[in-house]
């Protein structure tokens, strides 16, 4: 197995010779039959070698998340990304539950807390699918680490959360993240409060970090910089057709990360010339006149480049597993096609290509509403941040002609 990825006789030995030899193997050749590349499977073998010389030995119980976060700090050095962190998470989670090892949470006394917070997010508040996800997600880890500590949320103190924020900040959170993360379990424990589950002043008692209004905006992409980023995937690979299709979904009609890795192929309307949306915020459905650049590139991505999958979604990811893409792939494509013209700048992901739509509108005179309804934003308060925007690039913008973008 090691033969057909590594060139290197050494390195051939050194992975042959290391622990858990035949359950490296044998994941190694299940990831291969998905269709992996040669490098993939190269990465995957490296860090499969690193968690197997730190491993412990097969439990009896398994592998539960505690343990999981034990091995990976002693992976990781202390000032390690957050983003490599993550992949050696996921790494380690998909090995161990191929080899039977993980041990997924049980079900705990909290759980009904839980499901009580996702039905009044669904159900009472109307969030967006993605905006339930997250929350979820996010309340379950921090229910999972008061379950390692022996809290319940009776016995939950101030001092507790302050313990929880402090462990996982020294991870790698920021303040952005951890001001969100206290921000959403105010939320829950008022709504847990509401229900007698936890003491009633708790929530009050939360202190996150001090984020000042509209900081988080990124800075706008002038629209000579945007005719740069489209001109990066020009090229005849699948990855070009499917970036500019992407790039250009952002940039025409400032759609979110999850809009864009949402759309199905029966949402394109070749013989209207239309494109329904669904808003993730309005949760509802938005039709846009199909503009001719972007119907061309989609045109072009689904009918040469497209891989033959069963998956609905217009977008396939490009490595194995060929199926649809996640929203945090968006992120990558985005940064990549910035550093190609020389732009790595802060906070500049997808949302700069959406800020770039609206401060290009907001140029052209179109009112807040108007810019709002075109964003799918719920309300005009969200679209007053994009009046946060330099008047010189404002000016570049209005003289710049979209026509030579499309």
């Amino acid at each position: 197995m090691f033969e057909e990825i590594f060139s290197a006789p050494f390195t051939q030995r050194r992975h042959r010779n290391a622990v858990l030899l035949e359950q490296r193997v044998a994941f190694l050749q299940s990831f291969r039959d998905t269709g992996a590349a040669r490098h993939t499977l190269r990465q995957m073998s490296e860090r499969l070698l690193r968690l197997a010389n730190r491993a412990p030995a097969p439990l009896p119980n398994g592998i539960d998340d505690v343990e999981l976060q034990r091995l990976i700090d002693s992976e990781c050095r202390p000032r390690v990304s957050a983003e490599y962190r993550r992949r050696i998470e996921l790494d380690a989670k998909r090995w161990f539950e191929f080899l039977g090892w993980w041990r997924k949470p049980v079900a705990t006394p909290m759980d009904p807390a839980l499901g009580h917070f996702i039905d009044w997010m669904r159900n009472e508040r109307g969030l967006s699918a993605n905006t339930v996800d997250s929350w979820t997600r996010w309340t379950a880890h921090f229910l999972r680490w008061c379950q390692s500590q022996a809290l319940t949320l009776k016995t939950l103190q101030p001092q507790h959360i302050d313990a929880y924020l402090s462990t996982y900040q020294a991870r790698g959170w920021n303040r952005r993240s951890v001001g969100f993360i206290v921000a959403m379990m105010r939320v829950f424990l008022r709504q847990a409060a509401s229900r007698g589950e936890c003491a009633d002043t708790l929530a009050g008692s939360i202190f996150g970090p001090r984020v000042y209004s509209l900081e988080g905006i990124p800075a706008s992409l002038s629209w000579d910089e945007v005719q740069q980023v489209l001109a990066t995937a020009s090229g005849d690979t699948e990855q070009d057709i499917r970036d500019r299709a992407i790039l250009l979904l952002m940039a025409v009609y400032g759609l979110r990360r999850g809009e864009i890795v949402a759309l199905r192929l029966n949402q394109i309307n070749w013989a209207g010339q239309q494109l329904h949306i669904w808003r993730l915020k309005r949760q509802q459905a938005q039709v846009y006149p199909l503009a001719p650049a972007v119907a061309q590139a989609l045109a072009r991505y689904i009918d040469q480049a497209r891989p033959a999958v069963s998956d609905p979604e217009v977008f396939i990811a490009l490595k194995a597993p060929r199926k649809f893409m996640s929203p945090q792939s968006l992120y990558a494509i985005v940064q990549h096609r910035l550093r190609a013209i020389g732009i790595d700048r802060p906070k500049m992901g997808p949302h700069a290509l959406r800020h770039a739509c609206a401060s290009r509108m907001l140029a052209q005179g179109l009112s807040l509403k108007e810019i709002g309804d075109h964003l799918g934003h719920t309300s005009t308060q969200a679209t007053t941040a994009y009046t946060k925007v330099d008047m010189t690039a404002l000016r570049a913008v209005a003289a710049f002609d979209l026509g030579g973008v499309l």
